[in-house]
């Protein structure tokens, strides 16, 4: 898969590209990152990018033809090596807000085109021909370069062979829709503090089903808006109620009400 960045500042990619999970994902060529910057498109001596914007108004905005001709320029590249054109993704504050489910969802395209914006803002003439717009949150970044970097790196994580072991793909937090319960490792006690027993049992369906209900009972005290479209079993359910009955109990939840208890649930 191949990410585009169209970024005035492609230097900062530098490191990114060469680094981590993302460098040996690149050096085995299952992963490109190729940044693209605007000013390459410019027509004046300077290689101006941005101007004051029409009708008045504090900073200035990226122009549309250096991004616009960028953009192209990453769908000329793409197109003799996977006979597609990239989907254009411009990092804004206004875009819908990227999750797990979205990075999967981008994970299935062959290139993606991330427009990083600059300054403040970026004409609509150039953003009326991106396919979509993408939030990492509701605050505001100096620009989309770092956006960009959270992108390519949760969609090539997911990419086969990019990690070593792909089982922890499906384990992980947001994976299956609710946060990872507690993990161990080495050693056994540290500072009085002892590694669940029966993490230590060796009994995997034991710890199969332990691991789930840390899983439920940590989504349900951090994130319970995440229980709302989580896919919960039967088995989940159950659960599920019973942490709600105990955490209640122990005054760490309100009142369990019927936000999370299937009806056969109930009481």
């Amino acid at each position: 898969m191949r990410f585009y960045v169209v970024t005035v500042l492609p230097e900062i990619f530098g490191s990114f590209t060469a680094t981590g999970l993302v460098g040996k994902a690149i050096a085995k060529g299952l992963v490109g990152v190729d940044p693209i910057t605007p000013r390459d498109f410019t027509t004046d001596k300077h290689r101006t990018v941005d101007d004051t914007p029409y009708g008045g108004g504090s900073g200035m905005l990226m122009m549309p033809q250096p991004i616009v001709h960028a953009m192209e320029e990453a769908e000329a590249r793409e197109q003799p090596r996977s006979g597609t054109r990239p989907l254009r993704i411009l990092l804004s504050a206004q875009g819908d807000r990227f999750d797990q489910a979205m990075a999967r969802e981008l994970s299935s395209h062959a290139a993606l085109t991330l427009v990083c914006g600059r300054y403040e803002g970026v004409d609509e003439r150039a953003v009326a021909r991106v396919d979509r717009e993408i939030s990492l949150g509701d605050y505001v970044l100096m620009g989309g370069e770092v956006g960009a970097m959270v992108i390519v790196e949760a969609v090539s994580r997911l990419l086969p062979g990019v990690l070593g072991n792909a089982s922890s793909i499906v384990e992980e937090s947001h994976a299956s829709g609710l946060l990872e319960g507690p993990q161990y490792t080495r050693p056994a006690e540290f500072r009085g503090d002892k590694v669940p027993d029966v993490l230590i049992s060796g009994h995997h369906a034991v710890v199969a089903r332990w691991r789930r209900r840390e899983a439920l009972r940590r989504t349900l005290l951090r994130r319970p808006d995440l229980l709302t479209h989580a896919p919960l079993d039967a088995s989940d359910r159950k659960l599920l109620a019973e942490l709600e009955r105990e955490l209640a109990a122990a005054k760490l939840l309100g009142p369990v009400g019927p936000a999370t208890l299937a009806p056969d649930d109930e009481g």
